[in-house]
């Protein structure tokens, strides 16, 4: 089970409540996460991110992606006429369930989509329990129905 957590959230959806849904969220890193078969994957967008600059770190169960964009130009530039695209350190942090294996998370980043495949820990998987046999008839009389006269 993947848990989300964000302090900011109601903050973010008060903010644009009032200013009519027009505030972009500056410091997140939008996600996608799903379960498919027996792995979760965690999409996030960090597009003009280099992949080397991308910190993953897991502590307990606690994982934190954390990554940094910078500007496209240099010192050379005479002017900027718009400067809408948020440069900076982003982060999001992720509070993995125990059903999750996080010694075994693999993360790729392909055109600016980072994603994490994190395993079901195999304790957490279902699995069959094999009924034994001694040979002996044995009959079991649930506690309801036993005698309690003495």
């Amino acid at each position: 089970m993947l848990m989300r957590f964000d302090p900011f959230r109601d903050l973010d959806r008060l903010t644009q409540n009032v200013w009519n849904g027009d505030v972009r969220r500056l410091n997140g890193v939008p996600m996608d996460a799903y379960r498919q078969g027996e792995q979760f994957l965690v999409h996030f967008d960090v597009p003009g991110v280099d992949p080397d600059s991308i910190e993953l770190t897991v502590e307990k169960n606690v994982l934190t992606v954390h990554a940094e964009r910078t500007r496209q130009w240099g010192d050379d530039v005479d002017e900027v006429v718009v400067s809408e695209r948020p440069v900076g350190s982003f982060s999001r942090q992720l509070f993995l369930g125990e059903t999750l294996d996080a010694d075994h998370i693999e993360a790729t980043c392909d055109n600016g989509v980072l994603t994490l495949r994190i395993p079901v820990a195999e304790a957490a998987k279902p699995r069959k329990v094999e009924i034994g046999s001694t040979g002996n008839s044995t009959t079991v009389t649930p506690i309801a129905a036993r005698s309690t006269a003495t």
